[in-house]
């Protein structure tokens, strides 16, 4: 897969996995295509700009990585308690297994490595620790999914807190393929008969629509 400027001729290019526009853009001489996008009608020879990693979807790709795993500030925030809260959990569990081993009921050994224990994996911030880095992981993999490039995880934090948010309509809130819904006519044409006309028109049209 390659980027490129197109030295010759013209293409409709179907470029919905890079912008999310349904609708095929015109391109011609002097215009960049990208790896990825899809040739509907047309043919161009282009001068190859960017192969590989330097791709505008591998950079895409990187994002998306990227943004997996970065940390919002609240996982900061979990990492400095666990930095703190380990050491405190280890030091009461050896504190705990001491005063059963000098001062509990026999056999103090066994008490000492039960009550240890207990209190290592009670206590174990293993849930804080993990919690927000699979949440992240999940969270923009899925959005992925969807079409929704996530840049770094700060902005799954701050989603919790938007109250408007602006789409643009056309293969975002469309499904993006046209369809005919209704037909107007005038004079003695009826529905049937405007159809016929219509197709005969764009019958030797390459426009995406026309298709």
């Amino acid at each position: 897969p390659v980027d490129g400027e197109i030295t010759q001729g013209e293409a409709w290019l179907d470029e919905a996995m890079l912008t999310g526009e349904p609708i095929p853009q015109q391109k011609g001489e002097g215009e960049s295509v990208h790896a990825g996008t899809v040739v509907q009608d047309g043919s161009v020879l282009f001068r190859a700009s960017a192969v590989g990693s330097h791709t505008t979807l591998s950079r895409i790709i990187r994002m998306v990585r990227q943004a997996q795993s970065s940390k919002p500030e609240i996982g900061q925030l979990a990492d400095k308690i666990s930095a703190v809260f380990v050491p405190v959990v280890v030091v009461i569990a050896l504190v705990s297994a001491a005063i059963w081993y000098f001062f509990g009921p026999a056999p103090q050994i066994v008490y000492t490595l039960v009550i240890a224990t207990t209190v290592l994996i009670i206590a174990c911030p293993c849930a804080l620790g993990l919690a927000t880095p699979m949440s992240i992981i999940s969270g923009v993999g899925r959005a992925a999914e969807f079409g929704v490039l996530v840049r770094d995880a700060d902005a799954l934090q701050r989603a919790s807190t938007l109250d408007t948010v602006v789409f643009d309509k056309t293969g975002t809130l469309t499904e993006g393929k046209p369809q005919v819904v209704a037909v107007k006519t005038f004079a003695d044409v009826d529905e049937a008969q405007a159809l016929r006309l219509a197709a005969a028109l764009e019958q030797g049209s390459s426009h995406p629509l026309a298709r």
